[in-house]
């Protein structure tokens, strides 16, 4: 995977943005560790998304593209996917929960993707969308279940590796598992001694409850702010694995927790981000005693808030 990902890096760069891993001086100070935040929230379309779109769109066959593709998303995989298909002249529909937040539906539009609702749960949506593609002859495009998707966003681990050769531990929000899963597979071939956090809401921990388990489980997941991590897991899913493998230790934070680690940012870096990044946050200030001086990575997946909820972890 982390060969893969390397040349996954060369397809992409002309589609994506090399973000920056800029040291913040606030959470460094408050962690107590040398903290440097990888800017996703900068990427274009607002997160980590696109680079997995692009690898996965960039590596179909022809015939693959000309009948089109299809979507589920809890939003920011669909926004990707929609610049990288308007980019690369795809069609396609995407799918996505009820409850998506509507600045990561606007987002999706914005770039021409056509939006269809369906479901309340990142795994329903799936099998719908699955469906659809199966009975329309059109590629289904998961947004972690897939070799090349999870290449992609090892590309990320590639920037972070040749910016901070000698980072010692990176947090990562966890919801399907494709974005820890590929930059670890990267980052543990580059130094086997970085320890990978893998941090989600306590809410909806699906990933580390299943590698808990031995085996991916059904549970059902409560509200949370972060709506891009939220949700079951596929029956099939790779990611399991590679979670399995690499993590070397899950962080579950509760909704106060995630809703300081937004605020904070919000605070210290004069900017708003979604709370799949204040999720890895909250897992650098749960964890920060075992990190003193250490040279720490946050992965901030993106940016795509909408004014109401920011308006809550405010108030």
């Amino acid at each position: 995977m982390a060969l893969a990902a390397k040349q996954a890096a060369t397809r992409i760069a002309d589609i994506i943005c090399r973000t920056p891993l800029l040291k913040s001086a606030g959470f460094s100070d408050q962690s107590g560790t040398n903290t440097f935040l990888k800017l996703e929230n900068r990427q274009h379309t607002g997160s980590f998304k696109l680079r997995g779109a692009a690898n996965r769109l960039m590596t179909l066959s022809q015939a693959q593209r000309s009948k089109g593709c299809v979507v589920a998303s809890s939003g920011n995989h669909g926004a990707a996917v929609a610049f990288a298909m308007k980019t690369l002249g795809i069609s396609g529909v995407i799918f996505v929960p009820e409850q998506t937040s509507s600045k990561k539906v606007d987002a999706i539009r914005s770039y021409d993707g056509e939006v269809r609702f369906f479901g309340t749960d990142g795994l329903d949506t799936e099998i719908h969308a699955r469906e659809y593609a199966e009975q329309n002859d059109m590629f289904y495009l998961s947004p972690y279940n897939d070799p090349e998707v999870i290449a992609g966003q090892g590309t990320c681990g590639v920037e972070i590796v040749s910016d901070l050769p000698d980072v010692d531990a990176v947090f990562i929000a966890v919801g399907g598992g494709g974005l820890v899963g590929g930059v670890a597979s990267v980052l543990k071939l580059h130094n086997p001694d970085i320890r990978i956090y893998g941090c989600q809401p306590l809410n909806s921990p699906v990933m580390a409850r299943s590698v808990e388990a031995g085996e991916i489980i059904d549970m059902p997941s409560d509200p949370t702010l972060s709506d891009g991590t939220a949700g079951g897991i596929e029956a099939n899913a790779i990611t399991f694995e590679l979670c399995r493998s690499l993590v070397d230790e899950f962080v579950l934070v509760n909704e106060e927790s995630i809703s300081r680690g937004m605020r904070d940012y919000m605070a210290f870096e004069n900017e708003a981000i979604e709370g799949a990044a204040g999720v890895a946050l909250a897992g650098l200030v749960q964890k920060s005693d075992e990190l003193g001086g250490k040279n720490v990575a946050v992965i901030i997946c993106g940016g795509n808030v909408s004014e109401e909820t920011i308006n809550k972890v405010m108030n």
